[in-house]
């Protein structure tokens, strides 16, 4: 198990500067910082139209500040929630082009095998959207175990997310060479070291700068192991 994961992850780490893996990089970090920014230019506009310039209160007068406080406390609300949002906003744009990180380490690694079958762009955003939502639905509902079990908050977090990370990656990966069917029946027999190979994953998660890295470090792993495994059977 070990010595089919840290080769795989290795390989990836290897080819981190592929300049295919940067650019599926910069277009996911790029894209969340132009939605974000988005965002807050659509909040700032909805509270000048929904909060007055000035407003009388009673034994107050009349007050101007409202309007100003407002806008500075969005400001600092759209950094707290951009905080938590970065990364699986980044993960969800990411994946719309992670196909081309599994073709760049097959095209180095595995120069022999047929082109692989791709999925189109409308499938890549329901899967990115589908595993966006499934994240973020069960890291909230995982806040229950993480305050009443807060000394293990972290193992919970790495092994909810290694599973969830492991099973996407993989899932994605295989598609690409088999049907539905067998890449199913590959995830179920190889259970275990998918998991461990998402928690490994999972680990950088909370590390900034740097989680933004696991999409593409993850796919690329994840389509070493898939060969990896294959040849074992």
């Amino acid at each position: 198990m070990i010595g089919t994961i840290f080769p795989s992850f290795s390989a990836a780490v290897n080819q981190s500067f592929d300049p295919r893996f940067r650019r599926v990089l910069l277009l996911g970090v790029g894209l969340t910082v132009a939605l974000l920014a988005a965002i807050y230019a659509g909040v700032l506009w909805l509270l000048n139209v929904l909060v007055p310039e000035t407003l009388v209160l009673p034994l107050i007068g009349e007050v101007t500040w409202i309007n100003d406080l407002a806008s500075g406390a969005s400001v600092l609300v759209m950094l707290v929630a951009s905080v938590f949002l970065m990364v699986p906003v980044a993960s969800a744009f990411t994946g719309l082009f992670l196909e081309q990180v599994a073709d760049a380490v097959e095209d180095r690694h595995y120069p022999s095998l047929p082109p692989a079958k791709g999925a189109s762009i409308l499938d890549g955003l329901r899967d990115a959207l589908g595993f966006l939502g499934v994240l973020i639905v069960a890291n909230l509902l995982a806040l229950v175990l993480y305050l009443v079990f807060a000394p293990l908050a972290p193992v919970i977090f790495w092994g909810l997310n290694g599973f969830l990370l492991g099973r996407e990656y993989f899932q994605l990966v295989a598609l690409r060479r088999l049907p539905p069917d067998q890449a199913k029946a590959m995830r179920s027999r190889h259970a275990g070291t998918i998991w461990i190979a998402g928690v490994l994953m999972a680990l950088p998660l909370t590390v900034p700068i740097v989680n933004l890295f696991v999409p593409v470090l993850g796919v690329a792993t994840f389509t070493h192991l898939f060969h990896r495994l294959g040849a074992r059977g």
